[in-house]
């Protein structure tokens, strides 16, 4: 008597629910991410054999432009809801008879780095678009009359006592303006800060490298 065969039936994965999952997930992505603000000017960094990686969060940021611009920026550390930037810029409006509305704060929490003068902080807030605050972009005035840099930091420090900082100067910077951002950070008691260099290391030509 002959066996009866069974027949093998290939097994079938519904994938449906996968691709739901995948399109929901996406759309939290989109809905919850915050792009990041470009910064205020081209910087481009020497190279470095140094591999040491710059803080993501508690991190204030001066740069130096091409130009001996000097820009700023600090973030709002790892807890948003203390709204560092706004505390900051509010101290800087009360240091220079300037005040901010609530908008305005918020505005301000959501830009990159900033340089320019006070005075031109409100109408660089109310600007109408980015092209508008490019123009505005002058530097921070960091020679001995006024300071402002020195403020920046300082007020940043005292709203975040947990800030690193890390000073990103471009490769053509002259020297007189690194000295007075450095003098600037060894005033206001930094004694420790980072130097962004460029990802790639320098290679060294062959005839340097011992083996």
């Amino acid at each position: 008597m002959g066996k009866i065969k069974i027949a093998v039936k290939s097994p079938s994965i519904d994938m449906t629910p996968m691709v739901d999952l995948f399109f929901l997930l996406l759309v939290f992505f989109i809905l919850t991410a915050t792009f990041r603000p470009e910064e205020a000017a081209p910087i481009k960094t020497p190279t470095s054999t140094s591999q040491k990686p710059i803080p993501d969060a508690n991190l204030g940021t001066i740069m130096i432009s091409k130009g001996d611009k000097v820009f700023f920026n600090v973030d709002n550390g790892t807890d948003s809801s203390l709204h560092i930037r706004a505390k900051v810029l509010a101290a800087i409006g009360s240091e220079y008879k300037i005040k901010f509305s609530p908008k305005e704060l918020k505005k301000f929490e959501g830009l990159a780095s900033f340089g320019l003068p006070a005075s031109n902080l409100k109408a660089f807030l109310n600007a109408p678009d980015q092209k508008a605050r490019e123009a505005m972009q002058v530097g921070i005035p960091i020679d001995s009359i006024d300071n402002q840099l020195l403020m920046w930091v300082r007020f940043a420090r005292t709203y975040n006592t947990d800030l690193a900082f890390a000073v990103k100067g471009d490769g053509e910077a002259t020297y007189p303006v690194v000295k007075k951002v450095l003098a600037v950070l060894q005033d206001s008691g930094v004694s420790k800060f980072n130097l962004t260099t460029d990802l790639k290391a320098a290679e060294l030509p062959a005839e340097f490298i011992i083996k």
